[in-house]
């Protein structure tokens, strides 16, 4: 199992990480006991940050794109099936089976209007 979070980091941690990396730079006699905290480390560790925040926006952008896509998609497949529910019912009828098996009603299942009692008493 991991140790390492599975959150992300504010982007204020990252900058005043980036800002101690370039005070790190700037110590000529630093010299880490652990290699992974050298400075050459950490510029290839803060460089692949910077790629893998390049590609999160590359692939932002194109995930809107997949999903204007899909959107248009979408639009243009529900227009066609409501045109075709329109040529069927002018070739078939609106009481026909043709038009219940598309998922819609037949003009005789339809509910009939019911004329409103008056809510009003008269001749009082």
């Amino acid at each position: 199992m991991s140790s390492t979070p599975k959150y992300r980091l504010p982007a204020s941690a990252i900058e005043a990480d980036r800002e101690a990396l370039l005070a790190l730079q700037e110590l000529t006699d630093y010299r880490p006991v652990n290699p992974e905290h050298t400075v050459e480390a950490l510029k290839a560790r803060e460089q692949a940050l910077r790629q893998s925040e390049e590609e999160e926006v590359r692939t932002q952008k194109r995930l809107t794109t997949v999903r204007d896509e899909v959107v248009d998609a979408g639009w243009g497949f529900h227009d066609a099936i409501m045109g075709a529910k329109a040529q069927v019912s002018a070739q078939y009828g609106n009481n026909s089976n043709a038009i219940q098996s598309l998922g819609l009603k037949k003009r005789s299942d339809r509910k009939r209007t019911q004329r409103r009692a008056s809510s009003s008493p008269k001749g009082d």
